[in-house]
């Protein structure tokens, strides 16, 4: 954002003449006065007055324009120590202090700072909605009181036995009977490991 600006014409029409774009700022941060030349060359005088002295200083105080030419005079504002609008004046004088002018200016204060936390930055992830099966692992781990891998190993036990024991009954021979064993066995141990 450009610093926010005032134009005071010197020597326009005459000598020793000051006209101001405006006769009055307000600003919430430092500013320039551009003094622009133009028939004859002239040494300008600035100063502050009334409160504005408080929060604002100038570079320089006496200024050369050249005709035709635009002199910057920076006016640092210091807005984050006040609470509220300050007012004072600028003053602008030429021809030994023989013509002068007075811009008013109310500094107010600047946005208050704010910290943002830069968890902000990241975009927001939304949980999505349990399925029907997650659900249902839910009730039964919450209902039972295992854990959803206890539980899984348990589910898987039981599938296991269920078709060794089909198998076992469709054939008849030992080697199956033996294997269904094994397969019951297995399982005994597993959940035996899980539970402690």
């Amino acid at each position: 954002m450009p610093p926010t600006e005032v134009t005071v014409h010197v020597n326009r029409g005459s000598a020793d003449a000051l006209e101001p774009s405006s006769t009055s700022l307000e600003t919430d941060d430092s500013f320039l006065l551009l003094l622009s030349g133009h028939e004859s060359p002239a040494h300008v005088h600035c100063r502050l007055a009334g409160d504005l002295e408080r929060i604002a200083s100038l570079e320089e105080t006496n200024y050369f324009v050249e005709p035709d030419g635009v002199t910057t005079v920076p006016i640092a504002v210091n807005a984050d120590v006040i609470e509220r609008p300050v007012d004072g004046h600028l003053e602008v004088l030429t021809g030994y202090g023989s013509e002068s002018i007075s811009i008013a200016v109310t500094v107010v204060p600047g946005p208050p700072d704010v910290d943002v936390d830069e968890s902000l930055a990241e975009p927001a992830r939304s949980e999505p909605e349990p399925t029907t099966l997650e659900r249902a692992v839910d009730r039964v781990t919450d209902v039972a009181g295992l854990e959803p891998g206890t539980l899984a190993v348990l589910a898987l036990g039981l599938v296991s036995v269920g078709i060794a024991a089909l198998t076992a009954a469709s054939i008849g021979s030992p080697v199956v009977t033996a294997g269904l064993a094994i397969v019951v066995v297995g399982f005994a141990v597993a959940l035996f490991l899980l539970i402690q």
